[in-house]
């Protein structure tokens, strides 16, 4: 038996670290090759620790951590040492930890493995930067009073951003991760006076590869959400906006170097939009989940003049790359450089700024923007950022750049082409080609068209502006009343009848969880059905009576819980409902009870009835709500009964002989006390009819459990063996012949 552990003697079997530490000669090596070092540490095992502790072992730890084996060293000294040696530093027992950071030169060796001369592998510079982190945690003041009396290090870190475990250290060092330090605010005034973010940002430069560009734009990213802070500002000035942007336009054919620098800028101008970005709409009610960014206006002053030369950018007509699809070929394809230009100026629409819109519109950018969302019919991203920047533009109280999109763009008339001719064109100027030899696609991006529309017409109510461009279009308003207003109907998804509840059509939500709390049925009914349905247990004979009178808080079904159980059900209007109808267990043939006799049975309180097998009786017409099962030993005289006196039946035990079996407890399913029943999910009381009541419940047992009885949501095999086991289990005794 598992509880009889006391018997067994753990001193009989000493850890193989208390072995090792009882040798008269043993070394860290020895130590580092049990695996119970790690737990032992964690257990502050005193031996352990006050060896480990000692400036020698931590030395050897660390250089086990910083420097690479030789190449004919063993597994144990290639991977395993260098794990176990950083698995106790970042177990944090306190006293190892303080040997590392009071000792100077301990932690020289530590920060040494910076130094360019040394090699950085994937896994040494891991374990590097989980020591460092550690310390920055534990000794945070000792750590950082090194670091700013050795100000190299943060050159150090930045030359090697490219690792990403060397950048962990430095977005953790900056404090841009989290608020570690107990005098945050004096930290990050100090590095903001410093040359840190200089450092980074020319890691923008084009010069560098694809994985510094990366790093550096994450690490200046998580500054820009750390704000407000000195580094924050700093970070946002005009002067270091246009060293960023210097960098993205350097080089053109520096696509990384730009993508990067835009999704700085992008952060600068959204701190709260993280990689990767995306908005948050309602399916049909247009909701967007986006507010209009406050930030500051010197930023926004100091991207404006560098619009031209991305505009150059998204000239799509001096590519001549070709990627082949499978609805034909794209040439050129758009290219992640052009969406992020996309995305930047969404995100700079929605600062509202004046001066940039003004400088959007005289520069051409929103025309070229809108040219592609139709080029490039099956961009979703491109869709998605376009939809964006129209409808900020929609929402603006600005009524020049109102008038721009509806006159200089003509987006009524480019829409009304669309939906008219939703082919792919086969014109050879545009970017998006059809494949020779078969029909042209449909083109992907009028779910996008429709949504836009819709936007249109909803602001437009609102808006005199918007109002009047769209009633100077006469085939607007027919297309708007016919086509656009079907389509509506058609795709709404509330109207269908694949499963979802035909009422709640007019429901606009924005996630599944809504489903539920909207249903039109009543969902604490529901909750005291389902209790009342399940509630049933096997009893003995002496315990029979006194466990019927349970109180009902011991099945209580809060409205939670019955609101997952409705949810798994998947009920839907036009299928009837398991609770209100209450008739949980349907038979298949409706006239069973024709079929068989009458059935007389005794209640369990001594009360009788008579009653028929459906159910049905005398003063109760919801018998159907109420299930009794139950068939006392022996059957008084002057009732008449069933010729098999055992409701499953005899074929369904496998024996031998002509031994008969009978249900010695009482079984019973339903709560329902005397002179209480169930009529449609309502519970009401009839003192004056209890044994009737109990009758009924009685004579609707016997057909419960026929042959011709199915389970609704049961699987009847299962059925059959679960009640061969309660009948073994909970006293079936044999009836002697």
């Amino acid at each position: 038996m598992f509880w009889k552990l006391n018997n067994l003697s753990y001193s009989s079997s000493p850890s193989p670290i208390e072995s090792t530490l009882d040798k008269e000669n043993f070394t860290l090596e020895e130590l580092l090759e049990e695996e119970d070092i790690i737990q032992e540490c964690k257990a502050l095992n005193s031996r352990l620790i006050n060896f480990l502790k000692d400036k020698t072992q931590v030395e050897k730890l660390l250089r086990y951590i910083i420097e690479e084996s030789p190449e004919d060293a063993d597994s144990e000294r290639k991977f395993k040492f260098p794990f176990m040696s950083c698995e106790i530093f970042t177990c944090e027992v306190d006293v190892i930890l303080k040997t590392l950071v009071e000792e100077e030169e301990l932690i020289d060796l530590l920060f040494s493995f910076l130094e360019p001369t040394r090699p950085h592998s994937a896994s040494l510079a891991g374990y590097f930067s989980k020591v460092v982190i550690c310390l920055m945690m534990r000794k945070t003041i000792p750590l950082m009073n090194y670091v700013q009396a050795h100000q190299y290090v943060f050159q150090q870190l930045v030359d090697l951003i490219g690792i990403t475990s060397i950048m962990e250290v430095l977005v953790r060092l900056v404090g841009a991760d989290d608020h570690i330090y107990p005098n945050s605010t004096d930290v990050m005034q100090w590095l903001a006076d410093s040359n840190l973010l200089e450092m980074i940002v020319d890691k923008l430069s084009p010069s560098n590869p694809s994985e510094v560009h990366a790093n550096a734009a994450e690490t200046l990213c998580t500054i820009t959400r750390s704000a407000p802070s000195p580094l924050a500002s700093k970070l946002s000035s005009s002067s270091f906006v246009a060293r960023i942007f210097g960098h993205a336009l350097e080089d053109s054919h520096s696509k990384s170097g730009l993508v990067h620098s835009l999704s700085v800028c992008i952060s600068l101008l959204d701190p709260n939009r993280s990689p990767p970005s995306f908005l948050f709409h309602s399916f049909r009610g247009q909701h967007y989940y986006e507010s209009t960014v406050q930030v500051n206006q010197e930023t926004v002053g100091a991207m404006l003049p560098k619009l031209g030369d991305l505009l150059i950018l998204l000239n799509v007509s001096l590519d001549e790359k070709v990627l082949p699809t499978t609805y034909g070929q794209l040439k050129p394809p758009l290219g992640k450089h052009r969406l992020k230009i996309v995305e930047f100026i969404a995100v700079l629409l929605k600062t509202g700024n004046e001066i940039a819109e003004q400088e959007l519109i005289s520069s051409g950018t929103i025309q070229r923007v809108l040219d592609l969302f139709f080029e490039y019919p099956y961009n979703n991203a491109l869709h998605h950022h376009v939809e964006s920047i129209i409808v900020s533009i929609l929402e603006s109280k600005n009524n020049i750049i109102i008038d721009h999109l509806f006159q200089e763009c003509g987006l009524v008339k480019k829409i009304l082409q669309t939906d008219k001719s939703p082919i792919l064109s086969g014109e050879i100027d545009q970017p998006t080609l059809a494949a020779t030899g078969r029909n042209a696609p449909r083109v992907g991006n009028l779910g996008h068209v429709t949504r836009i529309a819709n936007k249109i017409i909803q602001l437009g109510n609102n808006d005199i502006c918007i109002q009047t461009h769209i009633q100077e279009s006469s085939e607007w308003n027919e297309w708007q009343t016919t086509v656009l207003q079907e389509r509506n109907i058609v795709e709404n998804v509330y109207r269908w009848a694949c499963g979802r509840p035909s009422a709640l059509h007019d429901r606009n939500r924005d996630s599944d969880e809504d489903d539920i709390h909207d249903t039109d049925y009543d969902v604490a009914a529901l909750a005291n059905n389902l209790s009342q349905a399940f509630r049933y247990s096997i009893y003995d004979n002496d315990e029979g009576n006194e466990n019927l009178d349970r109180d009902d808080e011991e099945v209580y079904f809060d409205d939670e819980s019955a609101e997952v159980v409705v949810s798994s059900l998947g009920l839907g209007d036009d299928q009837g409902s398991l609770f209100t109808n209450s008739n949980w267990f349907a038979f298949q043939n409706d006239n069973v009870g024709e079929d068989d006799a009458p059935i007389n049975a005794t209640s369990s309180n001594g009360g009788t009835g008579t009653g028929t097998g459906n159910g049905t009786g005398t003063g109760n017409d919801s018998s159907d709500d109420e299930v009794m099962v139950g068939e006392d030993e022996s059957v008084p005289n002057g009732t008449t009964s069933d010729s098999n006196p055992n409701p499953f039946g005899q074929d369904r035990f496998n024996t031998d002989d002509s031994e008969n079996y009978e249900i010695a407890p009482t079984m019973s399913i339903s709560p329902i006390t005397e002179g209480e029943s169930l009529t449609n999910g309502t519970l009401s009381s009839d003192s004056g009819s209890g044994s009737t009541e109990r009758s009924q419940k009685s004579n609707g047992a016997a057909a419960l459990f026929e042959e011709d009885v199915e389970f609704v949501g049961v699987e009847v095999e299962g059925t059959e063996k679960a009640i061969d086991q309660a009948l073994k289990q909970n006293g079936a005794v044999k009836k002697e012949d």
